[in-house]
């Protein structure tokens, strides 16, 4: 069984930074490709970041690009998400997903989170 805990969430004004930890446990860390997902209040589920297994391919939603960042450290068994100049638009619990390969779509991630709150103000 794989377990994947965020944390880093929380309350932020417009223009303000973040940054979020995924720690997983239970498989080999190094193994898989990583996601960020984010779901705001009456939204679907939305892609937000991936990251391969090895780190050396990243892909990005168009809403985050330039300011959102993915990364790993397989020593850590831990995924992370910086996030710059937040936006009100950015409100939404944050999931992280592990997967066999660096998708966009939340249905082809096997693991998942509980996901954290992140609300920023204007």
């Amino acid at each position: 069984q794989v377990h994947l805990v965020e944390s880093g969430g929380g309350s932020a004004q417009a223009g303000d930074s973040l940054r979020l930890s995924c720690a997983v446990s239970g498989r080999t860390f190094s193994a898989f490709a990583m996601g960020w997902f984010r779901q705001a209040p009456g939204k679907e589920r939305e892609f937000v970041a991936t990251i391969s297994a090895s780190s050396g391919y990243t892909a990005y939603a168009l809403s985050v690009k330039d300011r959102f960042a993915i990364s790993r450290d397989n020593f850590a068994n831990t995924v992370y998400l910086q996030m710059n100049t937040l936006k009100p638009e950015d409100t939404a619990v944050y999931y992280c997903a592990a997967g066999g390969t660096t998708v966009e779509q939340p249905q082809l991630y096997a693991y998942w989170g509980q996901g954290t709150m992140v609300t920023v103000s204007s």
